[in-house]
This record gives C-alpha cells, structure tokens and sequence, in this order.
C-alpha cells in the first residue's frame, strides 16, 4: 500500500498584482510556517521515497524548504506540470501512474484539488489551509 502525504503550498504573496499567478512566491509567513511543517514532518520521520511539487514558485519553494528539512537534494524534487491547477482526478492520476514504487510520495500542489483528492480518502476533511503549523498536534 502506498503512503500519500499531500500537502498544500505554504502562504503566498499577493504583493505584485503584475505577477502571474504561477509566479508568485512565499510571504514571509508561509516561510515561517513551512520551516515549522518541515521540522515536524522530520521528527516523525516522515521522509518521502518521492517529493512531487507543482512548478508554481510557491509550491516549489515550499517542497524545497521541505526536502532540505527531510534531508532530501533539490535535485530529487520531481516538479511535474501536471500538479498545477489539476483536478483531484488529475492529481490521483499522477500518484496511480507511479505504480507501486515509490511506497512513501509526498504530494505539493494546490487547491481545490488537494482538499477535494484529501476528502475522497477522509470524508471529515474538508478544507486544506496553506502549511499550517498552529493546527498541527505537537
């Protein structure tokens, strides 16, 4: 059985309406907060064989502050244009088409479709903030 860790970008800027929407980066809360998700991910161990990120800067500077907290290369990251904007069928398919290896795939891409893929799995699950270290039990 695979093991599916998704998570959600941490927070972006919206500071430069100039900026495409795939271009714009991290606040300076979703640099906090992503530094706080990568610290607790670490302490449980929860080192992904697979770290698939959106191409969106935002996401992809959040799966490299998470690689570098999980002792993964930049190199590893697996950006996949898929991710971006997809569909929760679009982002299942992604995971599906990976066979069974990797056993452990961490997922970073965006909403709706990470919360609607999440709520196929856990029914109560129906909102996935941005990287969020205050609702996570210590």
């Amino acid at each position: 059985m695979k093991t599916l860790t998704l998570v959600r970008h941490a927070k972006s800027s919206w500071g430069d309406p100039a900026l495409a929407d795939r271009d714009r980066p991290l606040n300076e809360r979703g640099l906090r907060d992503v530094a706080t998700i990568g610290q607790r991910l670490a302490q449980r161990g929860a080192r992904p064989d697979l770290l698939l990120a959106s191409p969106a800067t935002r996401a992809l500077t959040t799966a490299e502050h998470l690689a570098k907290a999980l002792g993964i290369k930049r190199k590893d990251i697996v950006v996949d244009d898929r991710l971006y904007a997809a569909a929760a069928n679009e982002l299942l398919a992604v995971v599906q088409a990976l066979g069974s290896q990797p056993q452990r795939v961490m997922l970073v891409a965006h909403n709706p479709g990470l919360t609607d893929l999440a709520h196929r799995f856990a029914s109560d699950i129906t909102h996935m903030p941005t990287c969020p270290p205050a609702r996570w039990p210590n």
